[in-house]
């Protein structure tokens, strides 16, 4: 019975495969495939391991209401024109770990680095709202 819905219903199975598709091309052009993520947790480790580096995406008032400590701030729109500020990190190898609120901007940035052949790029998973959720200490 499970063959006939599907024989009968192909086109809704078609739809899906192509949905499924769409969605992930979506998400390969955003950039979201182009860094790794790394959640709030795991953060500091990565400080203190490999002296990442924390780049705040966010626009300068936002920075000042608060961001993770020792962060720098560039914001989104800036990204293109201040590679040279990020390109002594790269030589270095540390790793850059670009944050913002939600994570949205994070994600924009980063495919900015990885078409600039930044490789150790990642971003902050859920943001400055995930960092905050975790109780871990913010900057002002």
């Amino acid at each position: 019975m499970d063959l006939d819905f599907i024989a009968n219903n192909w086109h809704l199975f078609a739809a899906l495969i192509v949905i499924s598709l769409l969605i992930g091309i979506d998400t390969m052009r955003r950039g979201g495939a182009g860094a790794n993520q790394v959640s709030a947790v795991q953060l500091p480790q990565l400080i203190n391991q490999e002296n990442a580096v924390v780049v705040d995406v966010c626009q300068p008032e936002e920075f000042r209401k608060g961001h993770i400590p020792a962060a720098i701030n560039i914001p989104v729109e800036q990204i293109k024109e201040q590679l040279g500020q990020l390109e002594k990190f790269r030589k270095k190898d540390r790793p850059i770990v670009l944050s913002c609120r939600s994570g949205q901007r994070a994600s924009r940035a980063a495919a900015v680095l990885r078409k600039n052949e930044f490789e150790r790029v990642y971003t902050l998973s859920g943001g400055l709202a995930a960092w905050e959720k975790e109780n871990l200490p913010l900057e002002r």
